[in-house]
C-alpha cells in the first residue's frame, strides 16, 4: 500500500484559521515600515494641502482651521482611495503571493480583515467603486475648494455620502459574517486596523455631510428670498 500524500498547507496569519491560501507568501517588510509609509505620505499630503489652503486664504476670504482641515482630509482620501485602494482593485488576485510594497501593505491590513486576501466579491466591488469614483472626486473637491468653485459643497456632500454608505456596508457585511475574518478583540488587528481606521470614514464624512447640508441650505434660502423679492 502506497503512502498517501498529504496536501501542502501554507501557514498564514489570517482568520478563520482554516482559510486556504495556497499561493500566499509572507511579507518580508516589518509592520512598522508599512505603517510608517502610510502615515508619512498622509502627513506630507496634509502639510502640502494645509500650506496650499493658507496661500489661498491670503488671496481670498479666510477659511479658518476647520475648513482647511476638511480640505486636507479630502487630499488624503484622494491618495488612499486612488492609489492604495486602486491597487487592491487592480491586483486583488495577485496580492497574497505578491511582494510589491502596496501588496504587502494589503497583506498586513488583511490581518484585521482577511477578505482582502481572498478577493471577497463585496470587498472587490466596494473598493473598485471607491478607487475610481471617490478617489478622483476627492481630488476634485480639493481643487474646487482651493479655486473657490461654486459646486464645492455639492462635491463634499456627494463624496462624503459615498464614503459613509460604503463604510456602513463594509462593517455591516462583516457583522453579518460574525466578524469571522479577524482575530476578535485583538488590540492592533481588530481594534486599530478594522475598527478605528475604518471608523474615520463614518465619523468624518458624517460631520462633512451636515456641514455641506448647512451651506447648501443657506444658499437655497438666499436664492428663495431673492425670487420672493422679485415677485
Amino acid at each position: 500500500m502506497g503512502l498517501e500524500t498529504k496536501p501542502h498547507v501554507v501557514s498564514h496569519p489570517y482568520w478563520p484559521r482554516s482559510l486556504e491560501l495556497p499561493h500566499y507568501v509572507p511579507n518580508d517588510r516589518p509592520m512598522w515600515q508599512i505603517l510608517a509609509f502610510l502615515f508619512s505620505v498622509s502627513g506630507a499630503l496634509l502639510v502640502v494641502t494645509w500650506l496650499a489652503a493658507g496661500w489661498r486664504c491670503k488671496t481670498a476670504a479666510s477659511w479658518g482651521t476647520w475648513r482647511s482641515l476638511a480640505v486636507c482630509w479630502f487630499a488624503i482620501c484622494g491618495f488612499i482611495h486612488g492609489v492604495i485602494e486602486g491597487w487592491f482593485s487592480l491586483y486583488h488576485m495577485e496580492i497574497p503571493g505578491d511582494q510589491s510594497f502596496l501588496s504587502q501593505l494589503w497583506k498586513e491590513y488583511a490581518k484585521g480583515d482577511s477578505r482582502y486576501v481572498i478577493a471577497d466579491n463585496f470587498t472587490v466591488c466596494m473598493e473598485t467603486i471607491t478607487a475610481f469614483a471617490w478617489g478622483p472626486l476627492s481630488l476634485w473637491t480639493v481643487l474646487a475648494f482651493l479655486s473657490g468653485q461654486p459646486h464645492r459643497f455639492v462635491l463634499q456632500l456627494v463624496v462624503s455620502l459615498g464614503q459613509l454608505y460604503g463604510d456602513i456596508l463594509y462593517f455591516y457585511t462583516e457583522y453579518r459574517d460574525g466578524f469571522s475574518h479577524s482575530e476578535m478583540w485583538h488590540p492592533i488587528y481588530f481594534w486599530f486596523y478594522f475598527v478605528f481606521m475604518n471608523s474615520l470614514w463614518i465619523i468624518i464624512p458624517s460631520v462633512l455631510i451636515v456641514d455641506a447640508w448647512k451651506h447648501l441650505s443657506a444658499s437655497q434660502r438666499i436664492m428663495d428670498a431673492g425670487k420672493f423679492k422679485k415677485h
